[in-house]
């Protein structure tokens, strides 16, 4: 461990740094853009696989510089082909990615945190202590890890990217923004931002910074109540941002991007399964343009709330197409690996 942490990672380092110590050395600024190129288009993971510079060149490099690459801890396989993969990252934490193939969509689900600070009450990673943020490449290696792991057990290459898995992405805004750029560069990954969902459980006033920077990717809204008592009840970070102030970050959020809004909206059992309920959300929606993802509650150790029944849940999402809102029903994939929403713990 002594040796990785007397190294940079080469990936923390910025071009111009990388220009500095090359031509310091006597290298060619040309392999400036060698290097990069086998870093985020081709994924490279040692220098060693670098078989295009010169073997004393990669000396050079390993000597300086490190890869603080994930490694696969553990890896289940659902009932339903949902797989969640444990990483161990460089220090020792342990995060959690699930790859959710449904259809004709491959989507890993990425975590931005070691842990989370928000404590949802209904959420496993809501009982951990943050440990630490996820630097750009960390979340970066997730999807290239996953995306192997798609085609080599579905033959099917990676579709979409959502940021829903351990902590909360807008937190942990410039790293997540830095590995968004490096998923959807031309010089990177080149995955379109239009495949791309971040969630969040709402921090008002980096909704409004995602609307100043005029981002493309997609964003989603942990809502799960219309209400100030009862969000605050199972969301405290509602406490200090509440449904008004949410509802105005949205609308200028909206403004900026024009882009649509998902809320995602758990229907727990006598507690915000009523059609008073569903007008509210109803009442909510109507800020900006939006779909709304009625989502199954997946049960946690922690936690005694319980799913809906289902005619419930039924009248829930008929009264609010009869409203003429955009709802879906989603139903939970890989529970019985504990890889679905709200069930991710890195405790494997």
């Amino acid at each position: 461990m002594e040796e990785i942490e007397s190294k940079i990672d080469i990936r923390k380092t910025s071009k111009e740094d990388l220009t500095e110590f090359l031509l310091e050395n006597g290298e060619k600024t040309f392999r400036v853009k060698q290097i990069l190129e086998w870093i985020w288009e081709k994924s490279a993971s040692s220098f060693d696989e670098m078989t295009n510079i010169s073997v004393k060149t990669r000396e050079l490099l390993n000597q300086n510089y490190v890869f603080n690459v994930l490694s696969l801890h553990n890896k289940q396989i659902s009932e339903d082909k949902t797989i969640k993969s444990a990483f161990k990252l460089f220090d020792g934490n342990i995060i959690e990615t699930v790859l959710i193939p449904k259809d004709d969509r491959m989507t890993v689900c990425v975590s931005s945190q070691v842990g989370c600070s928000l404590t949802c009450k209904f959420c496993a990673t809501g009982y951990m202590e943050r440990a630490r943020n996820l630097d750009p490449a960390e979340i970066y290696d997730q999807v290239v890890a996953v995306r192997k792991q798609s085609e080599e057990h579905y033959q099917t290459p990676l579709t979409n990217i959502v940021y829903m898995g351990m902590g909360e992405p807008l937190l942990n805004y410039t790293n997540v923004m830095k590995s968004i750029e490096r998923i959807t560069s031309p010089n990177g990954l080149n995955i379109s931002p239009k495949r791309i969902t971040v969630s969040t459980a709402g921090v008002a006033k980096m909704i409004k910074k995602l609307g100043d920077d005029e981002v493309k990717f997609r964003l989603a809204l942990s809502l799960h109540a219309a209400n100030d008592v009862k969000r605050n009840t199972i969301m405290p970070i509602n406490e200090t941002n509440s449904l008004d102030a949410l509802k105005e970050a949205l609308q200028y959020f909206y403004r900026k991007t024009g882009t649509r809004l998902t809320y995602e909206y758990i229907v727990f059992q006598n507690f915000n399964d009523t059609l008073q309920d569903a007008e509210e959300l109803y009442q909510f929606s109507k800020a900006v343009p939006c779909k709304i993802n009625i989502i199954e509650y997946n049960p946690i150790a922690n936690a005694d709330y319980k799913n809906t029944n289902i005619e419930k849940l039924h009248a829930f999402e008929q009264y609010l197409q009869n409203k003429g809102v955009n709802v879906t029903i989603r139903m939970s994939r890989g529970k019985d690996i504990d890889a679905a929403c709200g069930q991710l713990a890195g405790k494997n």
